[in-house]
């Protein structure tokens, strides 16, 4: 695990990795090879508490840090039983598809993870999260470089906040 995210090192070839195979079963109804896209995952925040939603996160990509991917990457929200957590934007992920997503003067992005909308010029980059339950966050990289293979690349840190 990095800053609290974990990553199946083996991708979609588990071979006698039962455990590993069983848990993405589980969670994923389908997992491409590591050099087609590599997963991170974590339901807690940089401090080990299990992320829930009445409590507001924050997800900060410093400068020049948004994960290095030859294709587009997204950072999805699960609700408790894995399934996407309704919300009145009917926004489940942000990510490279987000064209309106706002970066901070310093070039740094900052994903808002909370279930109350944060102040109005930040709603672009406002996942919402289920109030009063937990939830689990997702970064996918699509055809990633060579260092998220390598594991010199993960997901800054899930930070708790007081919200936006």
């Amino acid at each position: 695990t990095h800053a609290g995210w974990t990553s199946p090192a083996n991708g979609a070839a588990f071979g006698t990795d039962y455990l590993t195979r069983l848990a993405v079963a589980r969670t994923n109804i389908f997992v491409n090879p590591l050099e087609e896209t590599r997963y991170f995952y974590s339901q807690a925040d940089e401090t080990g508490a299990q992320l829930v939603g009445d409590q507001a996160y924050t997800v900060t990509f410093p400068a020049g840090s948004l994960p290095p991917v030859r294709g587009f990457w997204s950072m999805t929200l699960y609700n408790e039983e894995h399934f996407f957590a309704t919300n009145d934007l009917v926004r489940y992920s942000l990510g490279t598809k987000n064209r309106d997503l706002q970066l901070a003067p310093d070039g740094s992005l900052t994903l808002y993870v909370q279930s109350e909308p944060p102040a109005e010029h930040l709603r672009s980059n406002w996942l919402p999260s289920p109030a009063g339950s937990e939830f689990s966050l997702y970064v996918r990289t699509y055809w990633p470089e060579k260092v998220i293979l390598d594991g010199g690349w993960a997901p800054p840190a899930i930070t708790r906040s007081a919200g936006s």
